[in-house]
């Protein structure tokens, strides 16, 4: 029997980019290619996605990009990924159609092979047969994959939660779970996101029905504020709409599109004239008006954002408002969701938020301990990673699993590009392969590095000063007083003296330098410049500014 590897070129020890690979002799098959979004030390930086260079060097043995749900932080890469190694995709319809909105977008929708696939489908590659299962989470249409292999049956869950009363009535597949587990799971990967939290995931009907009841006591308009992506939470807006006579908005590009996919296929139902246009808000009495938007993570430039600071062109929030954060805080947004939370109330809105008992505007779409207890109970597998989470949920899951009967020799806490090799029924890890980030910057894919970043801290922090020595090409000696620039360093007309010394050193450096007649010379002095004004502007200021010496040749 042939070795087979299994690692994550993303989703270990982080939340986000999910991108999951197994590799046989001549097969490699993906599960997902995500992005997450960059924190604030990354600045300038648009999205994080995968770093596929192991992949592109095996291009050849790449046979299908298999996507779990259609959640950014799976789908999110798969253009950036397709333009390095153009692969066969395989997805459920509706994560087909948010997919098919990003390849539009890249202009790759005419070159990409996407098939539909559901949880009876069954794919056969050179080395590997694929079978799926049903999963609930926050998104319609999830599944779970079955690998099976010459070194046993390997599952990976997606991301999943055990609901018994589906919004959908699309209900997990209890039953071909358990099958998998009797037949034996050699290897399962599992989600961690919410390994630390105790019980079970409530279900999304309960959000339901507090939804209704707070439009019913609604004042004025009602602006809730979710997922995109989260298609039932929409289903529950519509719904409470419904029973409360209201016209519903849609602000935002995403909101709009995710909608517009969901009706065309049918995830969605929307009673007939319900829908307005953003500019008839102001046309209807407030009580007969909900808007639904995107920026529940607080991002800036979405909707809700603009509304709380009053920049979002002709809908304003008024006193009486009712805003409905139906979405929680991704760990990282918590100060930037807080900050719109404060603006409503200071525009006089009724803002409920959080996932409290007393609210229930949200649940996870994530298994709580006793949810993934389950999977793992059904599953019975001889070796587990968790994945899809930070190390302290990664290592909450292994204690879970212990708890529930696997060995703890059987377990591996992996980082991105670990590899575990099974083999003649054993599983080792004691290799890695190139995993990391690449950047997302504009057009610019993998084009800005850690020095660029560095630089750009540099310039954020200290700013930027610029040192113009205007200088003779024939005798390499200034012809006037150098001149300085400061971008975010100091205020110029508040630090004269500083700035006059700082000439007169600049001065005393070059001239005190024993010029030769030669070109390259230029550099010699423009490094004694850096250093000597470096070292002068530190010991005064205590900031290292970057300092641009520039020559002009009379």
């Amino acid at each position: 029997m042939s070795q087979l590897s299994v690692f994550a070129l993303g989703g270990l020890n982080e939340v986000g980019k999910n991108m999951y690979v197994i590799e046989s002799e001549h097969d490699i098959l993906v599960i997902d290619c995500g992005n997450k979004f960059p924190d604030e030390s990354l600045l300038g930086i648009d999205l994080i996605i995968p770093d596929v260079t192991y992949l592109e060097k095996h291009k050849e043995k790449v046979k299908a990009l298999i996507v779990t749900h259609g959640h950014e932080d799976h789908i999110g890469g798969i253009a950036y990924f397709l333009k390095k190694v153009n692969v066969p995709v395989y997805a459920t319809r509706f994560t087909l159609g948010l997919i098919e909105l990003k390849l539009e977008e890249h202009k790759l929708l005419g070159e990409t092979e996407l098939f539909d696939i559901h949880s009876d489908s069954h794919l056969t590659f050179t080395d590997m047969e694929v079978d799926f299962f049903k999963v609930n989470h926050s998104i319609p249409d999830c599944l779970g994959i079955a690998f099976k292999t010459s070194q046993g049956t390997i599952v990976h869950t997606g991301d999943f939660k055990f609901d018994l009363t589906p919004m959908n009535n699309e209900y997990a597949d209890l039953h071909k779970i358990a099958h998998l587990g009797e037949e034996g799971v050699q290897l399962l990967l599992s989600e961690s996101t919410n390994a630390e939290r105790p019980g079970f995931t409530p279900s999304e009907r309960i959000v339901g029905e507090h939804m209704v009841e707070a439009f019913k006591k609604a004042k004025g308009k009602v602006i809730v504020s979710t997922f995109a992506s989260n298609v039932n939470r929409v289903q529950q807006v519509i719904d409470a709409c419904k029973a409360t006579r209201r016209k519903l908005a849609l602000l935002g590009r995403s909101m709009v599109n995710v909608v517009d996919v969901a009706i065309e296929r049918g995830y969605l139902h929307v009673p007939k004239a319900m829908l307005i246009s953003a500019e008839q808000i102001n046309e209807l009495d407030s009580k007969k008006v909900a808007i639904l938007c995107t920026g529940s993570q607080g991002e800036p430039l979405a909707a809700l954002a603009r509304l709380s600071n009053g920049t979002y062109r002709g809908v304003e929030v008024y006193r009486g408002d009712t805003v409905i954060l139906a979405a929680g805080p991704i760990p990282g947004n918590e100060r930037s969701v807080s900050r719109i939370v404060d603006n409503m109330f200071a525009l006089g809105a009724n803002v409920i938020y959080g996932t409290g008992s007393s609210t229930s505007m949200h649940v996870s779409g994530h298994g709580y301990q006793e949810d993934l207890k389950l999977m793992l109970s059904l599953i019975k597998p001889t070796y587990f990673i968790p994945i899809h989470g930070e190390y302290r949920m990664l290592h909450h899951h292994c204690l879970l699993a212990e708890s529930v009967g696997v060995e703890e020799k059987n377990m591996f806490i992996l980082k991105n590009g670990d590899v575990v090799d099974l083999e003649d029924g054993e599983a080792r890890q004691t290799r890695n392969i190139q995993a990391g980030n690449t950047y997302v910057d504009g057009v610019g894919v993998g084009d800005v590095g850690e020095i660029i970043l560095k630089d750009r801290k540099q310039l954020a922090e200290d700013g930027m000063l610029v040192i113009i020595l205007t200088m003779s090409k024939a005798e390499k000696k200034l012809i006037s007083t150098p001149d300085l620039v400061t971008r975010g360093f100091v205020y110029v007309k508040e630090s004269e003296v500083l700035l006059k010394n700082m000439t007169k050193l600049i001065t005393s450096t070059v001239n005190d330098m024993e010029l030769v007649g030669h070109r390259r010379e230029w550099n010699e002095i423009k490094q004694n410049v850096k250093r000597s004004v470096n070292q002068y502007v530190y010991t005064h200021t205590k900031r290292r500014p970057m300092i641009l010496p520039i020559i002009i040749e009379v």
